[in-house]
């Protein structure tokens, strides 16, 4: 199957700082492009292993013997590491969001293109839909998914709007979603702000945020000192927790000072903020909004 150019596949792999003989996580597996350039990297006592949920990731496993694919989520990370013998690794790598296959898939429902099934789930197997979010959720937990992942500030009424349509009928698919909220979106807008809404769902399906959130507390336990964390966000909420979780090892706060003022943080941060290239963008559209951080494990 098809699956573009995987995003700063350089950046991202430089920034882990590779050891041949290191122990190496890539927990975004999907078309496997950062996980062979690490592999590139590696020796013949280096090893890689690699996370995706996505069964249509897990065909694109790669035939190496340094090489091992765990279909989970990588929420689980510490625990399957130590299922496969691993307490300890030298760099994560992470590239978050949806992959380009799974927005260009139709039936998937990820992309606001394609009249389809309202689905959105990463894991296939998953339990909850768009379609639940969409036709179940109490209008206070609808407003409250469009205010906080999407940061739409007219949440209110798209969730007042979806709740009194489906009493008449289910909302099924994406079209019919698109033609009831588009008469409340800004003209000239309407394509962005479905896109905000897109992804306040699409959030709150797959969990992101608390999977990002329980992802980054673990990375500092599972990383040996000098190991890295080369992480790839696409819109603010992810980079803003990945940011101050580098900085001060918290999502919110500051980190408490000692008697003599000292601040004990996990990680230290390793250059600026690196964003995609012109050029990059133009062969790849998916990277527009793409940022990368690094922290080192202190």
């Amino acid at each position: 199957m098809e699956y573009h150019n995987p995003v700063l596949l350089h950046e991202t792999v430089e920034g882990l700082n590779i050891k041949p003989d290191g122990v190496y996580v890539d927990v975004t597996f999907g078309g496997g492009g950062h996980s062979r350039e690490i592999l590139k990297r590696l020796g013949e006592n280096g090893r890689l292993l690699a996370f995706d949920q996505d069964q249509d990731a897990q065909e694109n496993a790669i035939d190496d013997e340094r090489f091992t694919l765990i279909p989970e989520n990588f929420r689980f990370i510490k625990k399957f590491l130590r299922f496969e013998g691993y307490k300890k690794v030298d760099g994560i790598l992470g590239d978050f969001g949806v992959s380009s296959h799974q927005f260009d898939v139709a039936e998937r429902g990820f992309s606001t293109r394609y009249d389809a099934k309202l689905d959105m789930r990463m894991d296939q197997e998953g339990l909850l839909s768009a379609y639940e979010v969409i036709n179940e959720y109490e209008e206070e937990a609808l407003k409250k998914v469009f205010y906080e992942y999407g940061e739409l500030k007219n949440a209110p009424k798209l969730a007042k709007v979806i709740v009194e349509a489906r009493e008449e009928a289910p909302i099924k698919t994406g079209e019919e979603l698109k033609e009831l909220l588009l008469p409340l979106l800004f003209k000239g807008k309407e394509f962005k702000i479905l896109a905000q809404i897109y992804q306040a769902i699409r959030i709150e399906v797959n969990q992101e945020i608390e999977v990002l959130k329980e992802f980054l507390r673990q990375t500092e336990q599972l990383l040996e000192k000098g190991g890295r964390i080369s992480l790839i966000s696409y819109h603010s909420l992810e980079d803003r927790l990945v940011k101050r979780y580098i900085r001060n090892g918290l999502f919110q706060g500051e980190a408490e000072k000692d008697f003599y003022g000292n601040i004990s943080v996990p990680f230290k941060k390793v250059g600026g903020l690196v964003k995609p290239s012109p050029e990059e963008i133009k062969q790849n559209n998916r990277a527009r909004s793409a940022r990368l951080r690094v922290g080192e494990k202190l």
